[in-house]
């Protein structure tokens, strides 16, 4: 088995809960079980991906053929399910989504946060565990999905798997990150903001949400329109033209 067989501290808790619930299952022998049959290593999205059919499967070890749950009652292997997937884990620091639906949020845009713990600004480009995303608006913004970025250290390129995963992003705040990996983060059409110090990360979207209805330069050409500071000169052009 892989040294790091659990990518994150929210998996490894999901884990050791599920475990628990499944009559006090032995935890290394349940993740032995669970890396028997997943890639390595057990992120938060293979562990919510996770059916009951494939948890009585697991726990049938040899006699799965019999569909033999090992003593495990239905409502059990459900509470387990319900914990991979991230359902009231007791000492999880993963904060919750909130519900989103395109075009709710008019004025919006799209921002990710490079995070560790909680909802903190807290992480490198290359390291992170997650990337916090949020919609954003002048007056409103939400927790619209948290995705685990430690999944994508598995591919041949991890910077530009990593860039690829918040590609549906404008901004990504992060407290640092190295010239090539910018450059792909760019690249996915991303703009990299560093916040060096970190801090709670709606603290950092406040500071922004009070830029987005008269945004400077840079801000209008991500939102893709006039920047505030331009208005003027925009104004007397257009008189001189009538």
């Amino acid at each position: 088995m892989s040294e790091t067989p659990i990518a994150s501290r929210e998996a490894a808790l999901r884990i050791a809960h599920a475990a628990r619930t499944l009559n006090g299952l032995d935890v290394r022998a349940f993740v032995g079980a669970l890396a028997g049959r997943y890639d390595l290593p057990l992120t938060e999205t293979k562990l919510a991906a996770i059916t009951v059919e494939d948890l009585r499967d697991i726990l049938a070890g040899s006699h799965a053929e019999e569909n033999c749950a090992v003593g495990v009652g239905l409502e059990n292997l459900k509470a387990a399910i319900r914990l991979f997937q991230g359902e009231d884990v007791p000492g999880s620091d993963l904060p919750a989504v909130e519900p989103y639906q395109d075009g709710e949020l008019p004025h919006s845009i799209r921002v990710a946060i490079a995070s560790n713990r909680g909802e903190q600004l807290d992480g490198h480009f290359g390291s992170c565990e997650r990337f916090l995303i949020y919609q954003v608006a002048p007056d409103a913004l939400k927790l619209v999905d948290v995705r685990c970025a430690l999944e994508a250290d598995r591919a041949d390129d991890r910077n530009a798997a990593r860039a690829a995963l918040i590609g549906d992003c404008q901004i990504l705040y992060l407290q640092s990150i190295g010239g090539p990996a910018a450059a792909k983060v760019v690249r996915a059409g991303v703009h990299p903001i560093k916040v060096p110090k970190g801090g709670p990360a709606r603290e950092v979207l406040a500071r922004l949400q009070a830029h987005l209805d008269t945004p400077p330069p840079w801000l209008a050409r991500i939102m893709g329109v006039p920047a505030a500071s331009l208005a003027r000169y925009e104004k007397a052009l257009a008189e001189e033209k009538a």
